[in-house]
């Protein structure tokens, strides 16, 4: 069995830049920043910065897009592939690159401006992105479940 899936959660380094195939079909490349933190044998602080060139097609490369800025974060799923091609000068070129196959969009940076100029939209989770945490009087409570009143579940009861 084989299997190349990669999930990355960063944040964008630039915009990403929408390009247009001969077909007509949409490609967007961006690059995210992933950090990995750890304390080494003497207990310091350290920080592993990666960079991550993705490519998304089609519709998601419109989204990615129209709503990713610098600095933004994004969940990307996808496959590695890596390309080699020939430059100007002849030489044999290699990159490796992460297929996005899922794209999910963080919070807006900034508290939810309007990306690149594009007109504001009310979000449906506005409350949430200026408040954070919600009032004490908001939250509902848990229903209890009484196991003891309920009959014994048998196995034909369960519907998978």
């Amino acid at each position: 069995m084989n299997l190349n899936k990669v999930f990355i959660v960063g944040r964008l380094t630039a915009d990403p830049i929408l390009r247009t195939t001969p077909g007509g079909q949409s490609v967007t490349s961006f690059s995210v920043a992933t950090n990995r933190n750890w304390a080494d044998k003497s207990g310091n602080r350290q920080e592993e910065v990666e960079y991550h060139n993705i490519v998304a097609w089609g519709r998601q490369a419109e989204i990615a897009n129209q709503f990713l800025t610098k600095g933004a974060i994004v969940m990307v799923e996808g496959r590695i592939r890596t390309r080699s091609w020939t430059d100007k000068q002849n030489q044999t070129k290699k990159t490796t690159e992460i297929i996005c196959e899922r794209l999910q969009l963080g919070p807006r940076a900034g508290g939810g401006a309007p990306a690149r100029g594009k007109p504001s939209t009310d979000s449906p989770f506005k409350d949430l992105e200026s408040n954070p945490k919600p009032d004490k009087d908001v939250i509902e409570e848990i229903p209890v479940i009484n196991l003891e009143d309920t009959e014994d579940i048998k196995p034909e009861d369960i519907p998978f």
